[in-house]
């Protein structure tokens, strides 16, 4: 069974140009003019774009006494709605757990239900001498990425010691190092402090988080990877500060291994978010806090000259009023103090949305670079290129036809992400998926739902560099 997409505009990381793309199976096969096949998609108008890769995600994972709410079906499904047509999910090793027994924890969330292609990262919160040896297993796992928190102190904080001895040994079998820079035993003061001071408004979540603390920490892990020579990619990088702490590792020679992510959030919302009136702020909280608007623009020109490779979303859904109708707890475990609200933003379904209204519409970024950060650059950095993130013959048929002129207006109610509210609740987008396709099977058209439970893949990485 052949499928051809007809009468689009091809646009990938590097190229624009009109073709018809010819799908046999689960593969493109051909890219030119007049090709024909059993079943034909009309993309008259439109552009063709790898799907999306978004490479910082939170499924069914358990924090502060609940659970994200979007499991690997609702998430998932929220995202094909949006053109993600791949995500890697983070899978937290509990205490005392190897890495396989984690992967194997999370995989059991996903299958069944996954309804698009997925991969792990494993995150590291108890590095036992078994589990440093068991790093060198990664590969043949095929989960080539590897997380520490550098924040959270008592529950997912490494210390130095660990983030360093588990970067010697990335270093040693290929692996990419992945790290939430905050200094976490700094932000423990200040909490302690602002809970004796009785300031307890989801406000404080952002003032007792302050950038110079993310700054502080990026710099430190850009230098312990240096030593190391482990690759390292700083995720959710939010201000104009810790961004400066990348491109001076970069000037330094450390171009073809530092990176850094900054989430769709980001670009959107201030530390003033988290001040409105009530308990309304706490849908704004999330960890690194929302900035000023300067860090804004320091994001945009960072995604702009690659001093940031990608945008991710960091999808960490949680109901804002939970706990009613057999729903989990919610936001509202914080009421009493933002110290226990839920860490955690929903946004998986909006990011192409979003980044192709405000940033391509707007001239901050070309096509083939909404293109590039979306999808081409993770798929790079994380080992499944040209599997993924290509318009190529022999890359897999993951595809979007987008609409550049589709107008959408965001809101809780006709989402697919599985909460009670969104961060941009009436905002209108303009250009938004007309179809989307993972593996040559279409999964949403003009607005309907046609993909099927337990349908996705896991996809085996390749080591860093590869």
């Amino acid at each position: 069974m052949s499928t051809v997409i007809k009468g689009g505009t091809v646009v990938t990381a590097g190229d624009t140009f009109p073709a018809d793309v010819l799908i046999e199976g689960e593969q493109i096969v051909a890219l030119g003019q007049g090709l024909s096949g059993d079943k034909v998609l009309d993309a008259s108008g439109a552009y063709v774009i790898p799907g999306g890769i978004d490479v910082h995600t939170h499924l069914d994972m358990p924090f502060g006494g609940t659970v994200s709410s979007d499991d690997f079906f609702t998430g998932q499904r929220a995202a094909a709605f949006g053109g993600t047509t791949m995500h890697i999910d983070f899978s937290i090793q509990p205490k005392g757990a190897s890495l396989r027994e984690t992967l194997d924890i999370w995989q059991a969330k996903a299958t069944g239900k996954a309804v698009i292609d997925y991969g792990f990262h494993v995150a590291i919160t108890d590095l036992s001498e078994a589990l440093l040896e068991e790093m060198a297993h990664c590969a043949e796992y095929g989960v080539t990425s590897v997380k520490l928190f550098m924040a959270y102190k008592g529950a997912l904080q490494v210390d130095d010691t660990t983030l360093f001895r588990a970067m010697q040994q990335a270093a040693k079998h290929k692996l990419l190092i992945m790290v939430h820079a905050e200094n976490g035993d700094a932000i423990d003061v200040l909490i302690k402090d602002a809970l004796a001071a009785d300031n307890l408004a989801p406000k404080y979540h952002a003032l007792t988080r302050p950038p110079e603390l993310e700054a502080e920490a990026t710099a430190r892990a850009v230098r312990l990877a240096e030593v190391s020579g482990a690759p390292l990619y700083v995720v959710h990088l939010t201000n104009a500060g810790a961004l400066e702490a990348v491109r001076l590792a970069r000037a330094r020679g450390g171009a073809g291994h530092i990176f850094a992510e900054t989430c769709t959030q980001y670009f959107f919302f201030t530390k003033d978010d988290l001040a409105r009136e009530g308990f309304e702020g706490a849908k704004w909280v999330c960890s690194p806090p929302f900035r000023e608007k300067h860090d804004q623009a320091a994001l945009w020109q960072g995604v702009a000259d690659n001093s940031l490779e990608a945008v991710s979303t960091d999808h960490c859904p949680f109901w804002f009023e939970g706990g009613q109708d057999g729903r989990t707890p919610g936001k509202e475990l914080g009421k009493a103090s933002f110290a226990q609200i839920p860490n955690g933003c929903p946004g998986i379904e909006e990011r192409l949305m979003l980044l192709y209204t405000h940033g391509v519409r707007t001239g901050k970024l070309s096509l083939n670079r909404w293109v590039e950060l979306c999808s081409t650059n993770p798929a790079r950095l994380f080992g499944c290129y040209p599997q993924k993130g290509a318009v190529a013959p022999g890359s897999d048929a993951d595809l979007v036809i987008w609409d550049p002129e589709a107008k959408r207006t965001l809101s809780a109610a006709t989402q697919h992400q599985r909460t009670d509210y969104t961060l941009y609740e009436g905002w209108e987008v303009v250009g938004a998926p007309r179809t989307v396709l993972s593996r040559g099977q279409v999964l949403v058209d003009n607005g309907e739902w046609q993909g099927e439970a337990g349908a996705g893949r896991f996809v085996h990485r390749r080591p860093f560099g590869l």
